[in-house]
């Protein structure tokens, strides 16, 4: 539904807001000569009004129905075990429209929380998978939370991106404008909208803006770092499938490579998953770590030098093939041929990978690996590349999805990802993918930052991929993208959180230093989650591992390295250092200087 335009007092104070947010004169010095601007840290305001009244005050948004506004008191709300202070949660949808395809009414659903006490930052949260449902908006990210945007007092949005789950999953796909919702232009249409209801609430905009999600939520955020880098100062991306059509495609070659090998019925996650069963997938782990583990200065369960990893471990030879029955300490001649190629990177029939290859790492023995490899290529990618991402969609997908993905012609799939007709005028590889991804020079010139974390054993959207984009932004702003993005690597990790990792770290809290402060991130702190940990436990941390484990995260292409002495259980016993060779031009293989001594 629409309502009145803005009145124009609500204009003048996100004119006001506009004017505040620019960035101060000061220029900060980057690592290679440049002067970049200096942004001006947020300023702290309260809530004017009540919760309540929100909902008439805010009655002029554009085409926007606002269906609530109530107070949440402290502690009704806990995240990681810790409560969340008083806030105003204001619910509503934009953008409703009528789908000439399906006839379905979509709109977008969002939720804003706005503390009573703002730091002054707006947070705009993406959601992971399909989106379709309006997660609680408090601006978490990956593994346990040590804290997240809410807790700290920023106002933060989270949406639905354009489609509700109850309308019937993927079935969205159907429709031109649901689809270009999902991929980026509910973004477009939230943040104004955002900024203003922060404007009317607080009485002013707001004077820093950040964007962060993990998975496709990472994606968001590496969409708006490219199409919106004008509206927001901070990108905060975990494993940022930004090609996901492409990784959605890829898990399902993956799906026919292990159907060749199943010895059950391979339409079914549990008959797929019989082609690399849980024993074997840490009979491989363990021969990753008998090469790798010891790579980086100590025998702890974790490969810190992945590249060096890769180099060294040779899946043929050191997985020990069967010479008789699987019992789960070999792999098959035939497994390891079905097998290689997923690890390789996904190929058409002619060979030409499509997709990125996946690093050799101790998490392939995780429990996390069985559903993105084995489950989701049946349930989760059917849907989204038969009928969100191909031109033209097809219900099959919907009607018996491990049939369309066992049958599906990879060549033409990936034809018609690119595809576009008369009725879907974009493709799923322009309206799901940035426009160019490694040009991020407008928000370099701006003061702009951008801080991207991965599992380097995620099985679903590749570290090797965000590696890629990362040397692809260096190069393309001349080898100067440490003056403005940063790249961790989280060994042992799955997919935004898990596995046999220390996946807890703070990345907010270093972006806003950067963004605000002109202080550049080095090394993070990373624990692991054992017994007792307040932001929930992980099961998958070893039982020889210390409960408290930490480790530094180092901005890539720094590798974590044991000093030699200390206790290997704690990150002061480790420092950061780029592999010699590495190849960029301002790699010189020398210590970074991010030591973690007490």
């Amino acid at each position: 539904m629409s309502g009145p335009t803005l009145s124009g007092t609500v204009r003048s104070i996100a004119a006001a807001a506009a004017l505040a947010g620019l960035a101060s004169p000061a220029l900060a010095d980057g690592r290679h000569g440049g002067r970049l601007p200096q942004l001006r840290p947020a300023t702290p305001a309260t809530l004017a009004g009540t919760c309540e009244d929100l909902v008439g005050r805010l009655a002029g948004l554009a085409d926007t129905t606002v269906t609530a506004s109530t107070t949440v008191a402290a502690g009704t709300l806990a995240v990681g075990g810790q409560p969340v202070a008083e806030h105003c949660r204001v619910t509503g949808r934009t953008a409703q429209h009528v789908s000439p395809v399906d006839q379905k009414t979509y709109a977008i659903g969002f939720e804003l929380r706005l503390p009573k006490a703002w730091n002054g930052r707006f947070f705009h949260q993406g959601n992971g998978g399909i989106d379709g449902s309006v997660v609680t908006a408090t601006g978490g990210f990956g593994g346990g939370p040590l804290t997240h945007a809410l807790a700290q007092g920023f106002a933060v949005l989270s949406s639905d991106a354009g489609h509700s789950n109850a309308q019937g999953g993927p079935a969205f796909g159907l429709d031109p404008q649901a689809r270009l919702d999902y991929g980026y232009q509910a973004v477009a249409k939230l943040t104004p909208l955002a900024k203003q209801a922060i404007a009317v609430a607080y009485g002013k905009g707001p004077d820093r803006s950040y964007f962060g999600g993990c998975s496709n939520g990472g994606r968001h955020t590496l969409i708006a770092a490219a199409r919106y880098s004008q509206d927001y100062d901070g990108f905060l991306a975990g494993a940022p499938g930004y090609n996901l059509p492409l990784a959605a495609l890829a898990n399902i070659f993956g799906a026919q490579r292990y159907a060749t090998v199943a010895t059950a019925d391979p339409s079914t996650p549990a008959g797929l998953e019989t082609a690399f069963t849980a024993a074997e997938r840490r009979t491989v782990a363990n021969a990753v770590l008998a090469r790798c583990d010891a790579l980086d200065g100590a025998t702890d369960g974790l490969v810190q030098d992945t590249q060096a990893c890769q180099r060294r471990f040779n899946f043929m030879r050191d997985v020990p093939t069967c010479s008789g029955a699987r019992d789960g300490s070999c792999l098959t001649q035939a497994q390891k041929i079905a097998i290689a190629p997923i690890f390789k990177g996904a190929t058409t029939s002619n060979g030409e990978r499509f997709y990125a290859s996946f690093p050799f790492d101790s998490g392939i023995g995780a429990g996390g690996i069985p559903f993105w490899e084995f489950t989701a290529p049946l349930v989760l990618d059917s849907g989204a590349v038969g009928t969100i991402f191909k031109v033209p969609p097809t219900t099959a997908a919907l009607t018996n999805g491990p049939a369309f993905s066992l049958g599906l012609d990879i060549d033409t799939a990936l034809a018609e990802l690119y595809a576009t007709n008369a009725t879907y005028t974009e493709s799923a590889m322009s309206f799901m993918t940035p426009p160019d991804a490694t040009d991020l020079n407008d928000l370099r010139r701006r003061g702009a930052k951008v801080m991207v974390y991965h599992g380097v054993s995620d099985p679903i959207f590749s570290v090797n991929d965000t590696e890629a984009w990362y040397r692809g932004v260096d190069r393309t702003s001349g080898g100067r993208a440490e003056d403005f993005a940063r790249f961790y690597r989280v060994p042992g990790m799955g997919h935004c959180s898990g596995g046999p990792a220390t996946d807890q770290a703070d990345f907010l809290t270093p972006l806003v230093a950067w963004v605000e402060g002109g202080k550049a991130p080095g090394a993070l702190i990373a624990s692991a989650r054992g017994a007792g940990n307040a932001g929930g436990v992980n099961p998958e941390v070893p039982a020889d591992w210390s409960a408290t484990r930490t480790r530094p995260l180092c901005a890539y292409p720094a590798v974590a390295v044991y000093k030699g002495r200390g206790d290997v259980e704690q990150a002061a016993s480790w420092t950061c250092r780029t592999p010699k060779g590495h190849g960029r031009g301002h790699d010189r293989g020398h210590d970074r200087g991010d030591d973690h001594d007490d």
